[in-house]
């Protein structure tokens, strides 16, 4: 008697046809079943299954077999192509950040180190071995920053102050890399600019370190500005010229690192729009960037502990450039993330760069900027509107740093100069202004500063002309801005000038023609007048904007 088929077992039937089957995954025509027994050969044949389509049934491949078989072959021949061409795609290797595990100085972010006394970041070897056994590293400040706290300049960056550099040095170089893994993550950046040194401290090329972040823009040292300067005119003048430069600022504020004006506003707005990073805060060498965040932890200790605690150890203050060498972290919010006071930005066309580090702090306003005006003339001057007071053919040098030919002026046309009230002006006639510099170079034009530092002056290499243009007799013409320095008001006398129909038409005889005398590699800005004393708010006019426009532009607050 022939067995039955259904009753046989599994290792007598053929394994393709079980779905499970490794051989399953490549579906073939379903065989009749065979069984291998030694039965005689008259047996009927088993019943035939229903045959079905290639490709379908029971053993057709699942959708993610097809995926998996289509990303195989495509690799295949990624992997063939590759071989052929020869070349290899090399990975690349993401931007280096600072590292929080090495021990810094709280005062200036150099690594802490015992072997160059010189050096930033240099600690006694058993003071540092004190510290480390009771994992109190945090708490050294390195020598440098000591005397830096007592008054002394000590600078640390090479190609800025008059020094060539050395072993000891850093390069401005190396402290922008510190920075240049920012445009590769997502943080907070709160970018700060003196307002003295506007265009000199914007950093044009914050793109490069910011990258698309959010930008909060404080505009520091506003106490500075003249007396009766109305603060509502020097908002909008801000924002406009800031909207010309294209920047994802999502807000501007006026602040006062030393009378805490403004600093409440930045830290409602940094808890806004911080939502779990970290914020850096950014901007160019001695724009007040350490004496900020002083301000932020001050104002923030009275609500947060962490920020009171973080006070014990706050960074360093002085007036040399470089005095943050490295990124310093702070922990200062209770709600994660973590605020970072990060070098100073060097620029090769301020001032700083060029004059002696000894000299340095004749060049940071210490009170309230006073402008001094050439000619000076009274209220109660009895001149008329047509008369020449005196400009022409004169030379005016600011200090021993820069010099301004007056070669063509209209008449009662002044110059108003607003900066540190160390820098002296003085006026002398043109034809002798060369042997003058030469002669008092070091002893009333300074800095720089004695005989010896004036010998090794670079002297006043570059040369600018301006042609400049009165369109309103109303207001002043312009601004000269020095990088670094101040700037320059171009303004006529008493605002109260009235034109001839004669010399409207002739527009040669509207026009201001001088010469700007600086070191080679400082920058001169002529730039819209900045609205500051009294007479500000009276001939700044608001710029009118569309809908869209007022969109776009940034809120300022105060």
């Amino acid at each position: 008697m022939a067995p039955n088929p259904l009753l046989l077992s599994s290792k007598t039937l053929n394994p393709s046809f079980f779905p499970f089957s490794t051989k399953a995954l490549n579906p073939r025509k379903p065989s009749p079943i065979t069984c291998r027994t030694s039965s005689s050969s008259a047996s009927p044949p088993p019943p035939q299954l229903p045959v079905e389509p290639e490709g379908s049934g029971a053993a057709a491949p699942t959708r993610g077999d097809r995926f998996l078989d289509r990303h195989n072959s495509m690799s295949a021949a990624a992997l063939v192509i590759k071989k052929k061409d020869g070349t290899k795609h090399k990975k690349k290797k993401p931007e280096a950040r600072a590292s929080s595990a090495v021990a810094c100085c709280y005062g200036c972010g150099a690594p802490l180190q015992t072997t160059e006394v010189d050096a930033p970041g240099y600690v006694d070897s058993d003071t540092y071995e004190l510290k480390k056994r009771h994992r109190q590293l945090r708490t050294i400040l390195c020598g440098r920053c000591r005397l830096l706290s007592h008054g002394q300049m000590v600078t640390a960056v090479c190609g800025h102050g008059g020094y060539p550099g050395g072993k000891q040095f850093v390069s401005a170089e190396e402290l922008r890399e510190k920075l240049s893994h920012l445009r590769h993550e997502k943080v907070l950046i709160v970018k700060l600019v003196d307002i003295i040194d506007f265009n000199g401290s914007f950093l044009a090329r914050i793109r490069d370190l910011a990258g698309a972040n959010p930008i909060i823009l404080v505009i520091t040292k506003i106490d500075l500005l003249p007396k009766g300067t109305d603060l509502n005119c020097i908002g909008d003048w801000v924002v406009e010229a800031t909207t010309k430069k294209k920047l994802n600022v999502i807000s501007i504020h006026l602040t006062s690192s030393k009378s805490l004006v403004g600093i409440a506003g930045v830290i409602s707005k940094i808890q806004k729009e911080k939502k779990g990073r970290d914020v850096y805060i950014l901007g160019s060498a001695n724009v007040g960037k350490s004496a900020f965040v002083n301000a932020l932890l001050k104002m923030m200790s009275q609500k947060d502990p962490v920020a009171a605690a973080a006070r014990k150890y706050k960074p360093m203050q002085s007036a040399v450039p470089g005095t943050t060498l490295g990124p310093i972290e702070i922990e200062a919010f209770l709600g994660g993330g973590k605020l970072f006071d990060t070098p100073g930005v060097h620029l090769h066309h301020r001032q700083a760069a060029v004059v002696h580090s000894e000299d340095l702090p004749s060049l940071a306003p210490q009170s309230r900027l006073r402008g001094q005006s050439f000619p000076a003339v009274s209220e109660k001057s009895t001149l008329k509107d047509t008369d020449d007071i005196g400009l022409n053919g004169f030379s005016l040098f600011w200090g021993g740093l820069v010099r301004i030919d007056v070669i063509k002026v209209l008449p009662r046309t002044r110059l108003t100069f607003y900066g540190p009230r160390k820098l002296q002006i003085h006026m002398v006639p043109t034809v002798e202004a060369n042997e003058f510099y030469h002669k008092e170079l070091g002893i009333i034009l300074t800095p720089p500063t004695g005989k010896g530092r004036a010998e090794s002056w670079i002297g006043l290499e570059a040369v600018r002309h301006l042609q400049i243009k009165f369109e309103d007799h109303r207001r002043p013409a312009c601004d000269i801005a020095i990088s670094g320095l101040g700037w320059i008001s171009v303004e006529p006398s008493g605002m109260q000038l009235e034109t001839d129909s004669n010399n409207a038409k002739d527009d040669s005889m509207r026009e201001l023609h001088v010469a700007v005398h600086v070191p080679k590699p400082v920058e001169i800005f002529v730039r819209p007048p900045m609205p500051v004393g009294k007479t500000g708010g009276e001939w700044y006019h608001y710029q009118e904007l569309t809908e869209k426009e007022e969109e776009l532009r940034p809120q300022w607050f105060y």
